[in-house]
């Protein structure tokens, strides 16, 4: 973590049972959504999803065999259970005898930090709701923000973003955080590349200290995260409250995964990648690039090409000198994207993609 941030050291967690209603409340709407939402996955990536989500939820190590058959039986019961609660309402959260809105993260927090613990609403991809409730690791404050770390989770849905942000409050997720990293490390050991994912690793002795080597490559991408995510807050406040209803007018379609790419590269024009080049830490900026996704990659090539660039030479010039331009490039198009949905409403899918594919940097 960068020395800047202040830190406040959190209160330490009581007892899980005394926050039994809560609990119960957030794992419920934690199923609800997932009932509503489990078809948005390709078949393959729901059976993926699900073996860790059965993995979290009997707390069984990364490298432990999954038992076959209790999974089986798990996984019926689970559908099932969504089966049952797909048309259900969320429930209001209660806090030691108040009733929260479920979306109104902050009121909950106000009493839940006090007592050590975390929690966080909102909406991921597909506009699927998020819930989680966890530890509260750490609480720091930097320049007008303030970060939620989450240790131990005790309360998630099937999605399990590793970090999110809300107004000036970014929760990041130490947990779902280190098993996206090991997801990350698993699905490159299946051919084991020569990509950006190898050189990463190559800074970890992940043959000799694995669980050690984990450990520490989930404080770097933390510090990586906790960039995007003010970058985040950063092109909400420039873009404002218009992108959100565009991008729920375009949910399942091809527009809506090119949309969160612009704004993906905005924020990280924004903040991650000049907080990455600040830092100097070679690790992270391999993992960065190792985690950018194949749509990012499409719309943004000279970033790859930069990369590339500084991988093979050293030279980090290209990067730095991308930078300049790449602010004013992707929020001017998210600009027009923005305009063009203001005029043609939800019949503007054609037209945002055109635009978008007409703007590649």
């Amino acid at each position: 973590m960068s020395a800047s941030w202040n830190a406040t050291a959190p209160v330490t967690p009581l007892d899980n049972s005394e926050l039994a209603p809560t609990l119960a409340a957030i794992r419920t709407n934690c199923h609800i959504s997932d009932a509503r939402h489990a078809t948005d996955y390709t078949l393959c990536v729901y059976l993926l999803k699900m073996r860790e989500y059965f993995r979290w939820e009997n707390n069984i190590p990364f490298h432990a065999t999954l038992p076959r058959e209790q999974l089986t039986a798990w996984l019926t019961q689970r559908e099932e259970h969504w089966d049952d609660l797909e048309n259900s309402q969320f429930e209001s959260i209660p806090v030691q005898g108040s009733l929260h809105d479920p979306f109104d993260s902050p009121a909950i927090n106000k009493e839940l930090n006090e007592l050590g613990y975390i929690y966080s609403s909102g909406y991921g991809r597909n506009m699927k709701p998020v819930f989680f409730l966890g530890e509260l690791e750490q609480r720091r404050q930097h320049d007008g923000y303030t970060l939620l770390v989450s240790g131990k989770e005790f309360a998630r849905d099937l999605s399990a973003p590793p970090a999110m942000s809300l107004d000036n409050t970014i929760f990041v997720r130490r947990e779902s955080l280190r098993r996206m990293c090991w997801e990350k490390i698993e699905e490159w050991r299946w051919n084991e590349p020569e990509n950006a994912m190898q050189k990463a690793m190559m800074y970890y002795d992940f043959d000799s200290k694995p669980d050690a080597s984990l450990d520490a490559m989930t404080d770097m991408a933390l510090q990586s995260v906790l960039f995007h995510e003010i970058g985040e807050v950063q092109a909400g406040k420039r873009l404002g409250n218009g992108w959100k209803t565009m991008l729920s007018s375009m949910q399942h379609s091809k527009a809506e995964i090119m949309l969160r790419a612009v704004r993906d590269n905005l924020a990280d024009a924004l903040s991650t990648l000049p907080g990455l080049l600040r830092e100097a830490d070679e690790a992270s900026i391999h993992f960065y690039m190792a985690n950018m996704s194949n749509m990012r990659k499409k719309l943004f090539p000279a970033a790859v090409s930069a990369y590339e660039n500084w991988s093979a030479r050293g030279d980090i010039r290209e990067l730095e000198l991308l930078l300049e331009n790449a602010v004013i490039h992707w929020q001017s198009l998210a600009e027009t994207c923005l305009e063009l949905h203001k005029e043609h409403k939800d019949n503007c899918e054609p037209a945002l993609i055109a635009v978008i594919e007409a703007n590649i940097l």
